[in-house]
């Protein structure tokens, strides 16, 4: 595989760059070959149902200015352990009363919520009715969380996502597209 210069550097003789740490993962509801830079630098594969190793690998390698681009954003986590902590008891004083505001909108029955710190996900549901939510919520705009807060309350109604699924949401959340361009762009810098 060819990897370009470092970030920031422009010397020809710099110091050649390290591969990115590759990982392989294999989802067995996944349809296609997936790619996810990591806030630490590694680069998640996932391998669909009946996709292989080697074609995984080509993928990487077909994508690689694309990897190139998303591992010169990624910045190490600039939160001291005190921080976190701080973060975390504020998201478990904000996060669930605002969920269970949103239920009550949505008349939606919220039986549980607890407040993790997942690395790949903002938010999951369910079909019990418990919703997880990730305390890196607090560092996005409110209209940003809420969506996420209404995208996981939308599935008490339809645990896929399916176009029915996604006609919930924009019924409950309008301008959810731009919330999801957001998270997008600005989300793996927050994990």
């Amino acid at each position: 595989m060819q990897f370009g210069l470092p970030f920031g550097a422009t010397d020809a003789t710099a110091a050649p760059p390290s591969p990115p740490r590759l990982y392989f993962v294999r989802h067995r509801r996944a349809r296609r070959y997936l790619l996810r830079v990591e806030a630490d630098g590694r680069v998640r594969v996932t391998i669909p149902r009946g996709g292989s190793r080697r074609e995984a690998e080509a993928f990487v390698v077909r994508n690689q200015a694309w990897i190139d681009a998303q591992l010169a954003q990624v910045r190490p986590p600039a939160f001291t352990l005190e921080a976190q902590r701080a973060w975390r008891t504020r998201a478990r004083e904000v996060l669930p009363a605002r969920l269970y505001e949103l239920a009550n909108q949505h008349i939606c029955l919220v039986t549980a919520v607890s407040i993790r710190s997942q690395r790949t996900r903002w938010g999951s549901c369910g079909r019990n009715g418990h919703i997880s939510l990730n305390w890196r919520l607090m560092l996005m705009p409110e209209w940003v969380r809420d969506y996420v807060l209404v995208h996981e309350l939308m599935h008490l109604r339809r645990m896929d996502h399916s176009p029915k699924f996604w006609r919930h949401v924009e019924a409950a959340c309008p301008d959810y597209r731009v919330a999801r361009q957001w998270l997008r762009r600005h989300g793996p810098g927050l994990r």
